[in-house]
């Protein structure tokens, strides 16, 4: 789900970091954007389910103007027990904008999901999640702070920090290229661990235990990230290579069932979108 969101998120950002020169009346048309991704390791902050999955999911987006949107992404899962498995559908309601000559991006967004009863996705436990970010633009760095509820059977409340920094390319062909090396930090609860169980504590001092990691504020990961989109006319290429390093995993001792899985691991999202 957090990849799902932040491809909507790089698409607001950089819808307009790839125009060439786009007229304001064109900008405010309503249009269509389908794109095709590909994660190497689905992940939620690092954390993975046991069989550290890939996955595959489709992107619509509907743009109203190039300020309100709303898409939708099914998933399909994909490792060793499985493949090509429908895991559920995220859906997301949002809203960016710019302020004073584009130096700030603002993004603002309401994600609902329906996954399956049998997903075993970390963050199949998720029901809902809405968040706003704001970024400061310049030419040496770009600066985001963010904050962010997730409703799962608990509620969850989290914060985002970022720098960035943007290299844009424009060739004679009328091509685009952008870079984006990125670095983020993210924080916040998890209870979201505690809703994802199936069953029960067969023993309450383990459960008291988890119930109060997951309620502890806390850096959830440390993620480094270098988007590339290349723009050719109504086509776009993404490639975003990333390593994520999961902090704080909750550790029930001598319990690896009511314990968080997650490493430092290396990942990349690909895919191809097309503006209609």
């Amino acid at each position: 789900m957090k990849k799902i969101l932040i491809l909507s998120i790089v698409s607001a950002y950089f819808g307009i970091c790839l125009q060439a020169q786009t007229d304001s009346t064109e900008s405010s048309k309503m249009h269509l954007k389908l794109s095709a991704n590909f994660c190497s390791n689905l992940n939620y902050y690092g954390r993975t389910d046991s069989l550290i999955s890939s996955g595959f999911f489709p992107l619509a987006e509907v743009w109203f103007n190039e300020n309100f949107y709303i898409n939708a992404a099914p998933i399909f899962v994909n490792n060793t027990s499985s493949s090509f498995d429908y895991a559920g559908t995220v859906t997301t309601v949002g809203y960016q904008f710019f302020a004073d000559e584009r130096k700030w991006f603002g993004n603002l967004y309401f994600a609902k999901s329906f996954f399956e009863s049998n997903a075993q996705l970390v963050q199949s436990s998720l029901k809902a999640q809405g968040a706003f970010s704001i970024s400061h633009l310049n030419k040496f760095i770009d600066v985001t702070a963010g904050a962010d509820v997730k409703v799962s059977d608990n509620v969850d409340f989290g914060v985002t920090a970022g720098l960035d920094h943007i290299f844009r390319k424009q060739f004679a062909n009328n091509s685009v290229l952008v870079i984006d090396p990125s670095a983020y930090l993210f924080a916040g609860t998890q209870q979201f661990t505690k809703a994802n169980e199936k069953t029960g504590f067969l023993i309450p001092r383990v459960g008291e235990t988890v119930s109060k990691q997951g309620k502890d504020f806390a850096v959830l990961s440390y993620e480094f990230s270098m988007p590339l989109i290349f723009a050719k006319g109504k086509l776009q290429a993404l490639f975003t290579p990333a390593y994520v390093m999961p902090q704080n995993l909750i550790v029930v001792e001598g319990r690896p069932d009511l314990s968080e899985k997650g490493t430092e691991t290396f990942y990349a999202t690909i895919g191809v979108k097309l503006i209609l």
